[in-house]
């Protein structure tokens, strides 16, 4: 019964995004990318399936995937750059004792971003869940803009090209990629964990030719 339900989801979805179009990909991406909480495993794994079929284009469905994620990610950016330190403070005014939040541990936020905010961005954007989120922090951190951008154009790169390319070599399966969607993260954990241990190595080393 329920993977009959995913089914007609996935089949509702396509007919979808082919009704739509790529104006579909591009909205979808961007909500995906604020905090509403769509799963852009809907929305790319569905185009990769019409891009099989000969129904869309690969260059610009990855490309309205890119200016969607970057269009709702810089949205949540700005909005937390410009109105979350406000709403932050109050909240800590008000309920800092039982938000566990102190002025103090908001300067630790605001120092780790411009720190390590390129890293944290850039796997942020492979995460499930996370990659809703990640704006937020670093808009109220006050993150550069354009590094945000770079990171986020890089993880989003990478997460868009994987589920396109699973709904392309499994578009006449897409209930099967469904129930093991999450052994396909299993590459992405890895990639993230690779990367961490990069740049930990080269934090380390940039430390060490300091002294």
């Amino acid at each position: 019964m329920i993977t009959k339900f995913i089914i007609d989801i996935f089949n509702f979805l396509v007919l979808i995004i082919d009704d739509l179009g790529y104006f579909g990909i591009f909205i979808g991406m961007m909500i995906e990318s604020t905090i509403f909480p769509i799963p852009s495993e809907i929305i790319l794994i569905p185009a990769g399936a019409l891009i099989a079929k000969g129904e869309m284009s690969l260059s610009i469905v990855f490309a309205m995937a890119i200016l969607g994620t970057i269009a709702g990610a810089l949205a949540s950016f700005l909005f937390a750059s410009f109105f979350g330190r406000i709403v932050v403070n109050r909240l800590v005014r008000r309920y800092g004792k039982f938000l566990f939040l102190t002025p103090k541990r908001l300067e630790k936020i605001d120092d780790y971003f411009i720190k390590h905010g390129e890293i944290t961005t850039f796997v942020g954007r492979l995460i499930p869940i996370a990659r809703h989120l990640i704006s937020l922090p670093a808009g109220f951190a006050r993150m550069n803009v354009f590094k945000f951008l770079i990171y986020t154009i890089l993880g989003a790169g990478i997460w868009s090209a994987l589920l396109i390319y699973l709904g392309y070599l499994f578009w006449d399966r897409l209930e099967w990629i469904n129930v093991q969607l999450n052994s396909f993260y299993v590459p992405i954990l890895i990639l993230i964990f690779i990367v961490i241990i990069i740049y930990i190595l080269l934090v380390q080393k940039y430390s060490n030719s300091k002294k």
